[in-house]
């Protein structure tokens, strides 16, 4: 008896595979991350659907459960589309399913982050939406287990003017506490700890770099892994 499931996925990855099929991944909400072939994926038919950042209906099938399986799918929303004039959103879209690509592992249900990634997909055409990619990668860390603490000073206990964060710990750090080693800890940017309208993009890119440091040290490096292209174009463009 063939296995199969339905879920709705983000489509994280496309693929060609051969002359016209193509290999797709995506996040889906009850089953997590999963690959499968799409047949004739690599015509000009499904070109449209079948695009990172589209979220499609899905259904996977295969002999044995282990098996890579086929998909078919149906377009639920696309949020590619609404972005094709902006260039910088569409690179915070491909660092996002480039990420989780690479960061999730395969077929383990992960509903958090599905859900907090939908949710920031619904608010990337508004304002303010660099900040929130930068806060969607810290819950992202957190649901995977590697959450900061930004709750207290490592040293002190202290609540008040937490500045830095230490790159071993992932614990803030005070102005006073850090001063002496200001130069080997992470910049922690006050909106990351509290809701702060407008936001620089210096701090921003604080922000990526803090969350880059710890994506690096816990999620590729073990598997020496680079930090996904499309991720590093991002940062690129947020500097100016």
């Amino acid at each position: 008896m063939a296995v199969t499931w339905d879920d709705h996925g983000l489509i994280l990855s496309v693929r060609r595979h051969g002359e016209h099929d193509a290999i797709i991944t995506l996040l889906t909400e009850h089953n997590g991350r999963y690959a499968g072939l799409v047949k004739a994926g690599a015509s000009r038919r499904l070109k449209g659907l079948l695009q990172p950042g589209n979220v499609v209906k899905a259904t996977w099938r295969a002999r044995l459960d282990e098996h890579l399986g086929t998909i078919t799918a149906d377009l639920v929303h696309s949020y590619s589309a609404s972005l094709m004039d902006d260039a910088d959103r569409l690179a915070a879209l491909s660092s996002l399913c480039a990420l989780i690509d690479a960061a999730l592992p395969e077929r383990q249900p992960q509903p958090e982050i599905e859900k907090v990634t939908i949710g920031f997909l619904e608010g990337l055409s508004l304002e303010g939406w660099a900040a929130r990619y930068a806060r969607w990668e810290l819950e992202v860390l957190r649901d995977l287990g590697f959450g900061l603490d930004l709750s207290a000073c490592a040293g002190t206990g202290t609540v008040d003017n937490l500045v830095y964060v230490s790159p071993r710990s992932g614990r803030a750090v005070s102005a006073e506490a850090g001063a002496p080693y200001a130069s080997r800890l992470l910049a922690l940017p006050a909106f990351l700890r509290e809701e702060i309208e407008d936001v620089s993009a210096r701090d921003v890119a604080s922000a990526l770099a803090l969350t880059g440091h710890f994506f690096e040290a816990h999620v590729f490096n073990p598997h020496r892994q680079p930090m996904p292209a499309a991720r590093v174009r991002l940062v690129a463009r947020l500097r100016g």
